[in-house]
């Protein structure tokens, strides 16, 4: 009963210094366990627990390296940008489309795991549009917060690669089986986007756009600029005509873009520039992108060795020379540290959690207490406490304080920890509006859009897309629904 005391308590300190941000989780996910495990008698053999928990997680780490790297460098480089633009030219001015168009350019960002360049890309492409048409800027964080959500699930996206820290097994593993779920989730945006299109169209009406003067109708629709400072701080104003200072775009830009961002859309979507662009090389890029996801879903090879390998090869194909590949490993520096340098730290959290015991010891206690009827869905029950749990919490307290415990409580059950991982990745499509996520209070700063308004909008439809990824997965065997 002492380590399941010191486990629980553990857990809740953990919880409380990285929810009030009295600490960063990196300095947490080690002090914390490092004093409890030393209080609970581990003595010198702690070193031995961390760095046995270091390994396991390095295959982990150094995928996660490298995918990052990897899918940073593709967008940077070019090559979702046709489909960018088809995007945008399909979205037009039609209302439906364009929130339609935001759902699916939102999916294609966030394939590379960072949700502030998600978000700042999106909102340039798609709020001067919202502001030009009359439509509510609520309509783009709902529906770019749930995209965004729902493809955090990506092996190198923040919940999937915790809950693999948090287990011991592969993001990769955790992900395949999952596909169809995504799949479902994304499905699901999609039908919420164009229901809410078809409201902003209805709402709005017959539009007369006047690209001169920006009148809709008879209701002139201020125009604002945004400028993203290098901090993640923003400005605004009334744009004024002929002004570019700091803008990529030409006049008509109303979103403008510091350097440390690779691309700038202009008002009516046509125009991208990208400074590090490889149009001559985009099959290329194409090829090797499809390369990699067949191999990574074939399974034949190590999912980091593949990655490693086409860090290499896109990097020396898009940057002949050692400046211009060096800069770009920088430019992804600051993403690759933080998830990196997480999944590390982690490993000091369950080295001590095993090593010491008390993983077991709570998980045994936990058994004791829930009935046995309720053991064969503790995969379900996992997934239906990330949806609240994930929104009122962060990521880093619900898979290193809340999943190991549940992962091993459910194996007394006959329940693999790969398959509660999974399980737990479903909450992640209402999680992206927490108001502890930073990048989602980005996102409601550059559109201006209030807390409140957003919440109304997005929880119910969050929780919808939740259920629907928690019940195609359970269906298609990720984890056992019955």
């Amino acid at each position: 009963m002492m380590l399941v005391a010191l486990g629980f308590l553990m857990i809740a300190l953990f919880m409380y210094l990285v929810m009030a941000k009295k600490a960063t989780p990196i300095a947490t996910l080690i002090l914390v366990p490092l004093a409890f495990g030393l209080f609970a008698g581990a003595g010198l053999g702690i070193g031995d627990m961390v760095m046995e928990s270091v390994g396991k997680l390095a295959p982990t780490a150094a995928l996660l390296f490298f995918a990052i790297i990897f899918f940073g460098t593709m967008i940077d480089v070019g090559l979702f940008d046709p489909l960018i633009r088809a995007i945008l030219k399909f979205a037009g001015n039609d209302p439906m489309k364009l929130v339609i168009g935001t759902a699916l350019l939102t999916t294609i960002v966030s394939l590379d795991g960072d949700g502030s360049t998600t978000f700042i890309i999106v909102t340039s492409a798609f709020l001067p549009l919202y502001l030009r048409l009359g439509m509510s800027p609520v309509v783009l964080t709902v529906v770019a917060a749930m995209s965004n959500g729902v493809l955090n699930t990506v092996p190198w996206g923040g919940s999937t690669s915790r809950a693999a820290a948090a287990l011991g097994v592969s993001p990769i593993d955790i992900f395949v089986p999952m596909i169809p779920s995504i799949i479902a989730g994304l499905a699901a945006v999609l039908v919420l986007a164009y229901l809410l299109g078809r409201s902003e169209r209805k709402r709005i009406g017959e539009v007369f756009l006047d690209d001169n003067r920006g009148v809709l109708g008879t209701r002139t629709v201020e125009r604002e600029s945004v400028l993203i400072a290098a901090d993640g701080g923003e400005s605004r104003g009334s744009r004024t005509e002929g002004s570019t200072h700091g803008s990529h775009g030409d006049e008509g830009s109303s979103v403008i873009i510091a350097n440390d961002f690779s691309a700038s859309f202009s008002e009516d979507g046509k125009f991208i520039e990208r400074p590090n662009a490889k149009p001559k090389l985009l099959w290329v890029n194409f090829i090797l992108t499809i390369a990699v996801m067949v191999t990574l879903v074939m399974d034949i090879l190590a999912p980091a060795l593949i990655f490693m390998v086409a860090v290499g090869i896109a990097l020396v194909i898009n940057f002949p020379r050692v400046t211009e590949q060096s800069a770009q490993i920088k430019a992804h520096a600051s993403s690759v540290i933080s998830v990196v340098g997480m999944v590390f730290a982690a490993s000091v959290l369950t080295g001590v959690m095993n090593g010491t015991g008390m993983v077991k010891a709570m998980a045994g206690w936990l058994v004791q207490i829930i009935p046995d009827f309720m053991g064969p869905f503790m995969a379900v029950i996992a997934g239906i406490l990330s949806i609240p749990l994930t929104f009122i919490m962060t990521n880093d307290a619900f898979y290193f304080g809340v999943l190991p415990i549940l992962s091993e409580t459910a194996g007394h059950f006959g329940i693999e920890p790969v398959e509660m991982a999974r399980a737990s990745l479903v909450g992640q499509a209402l999680h992206q509006s927490s108001p502890l996520v930073a990048s989602f209070l980005l996102l409601i700063g550059l559109a201006n859009v209030n807390l409140g308004d957003h919440f109304k909008k997005v929880i119910w439809r969050g929780l919808i897309v939740a259920l629907i990824m928690l019940l195609v997965g359970g269906l298609l065997g990720a984890y056992p629904l019955f």
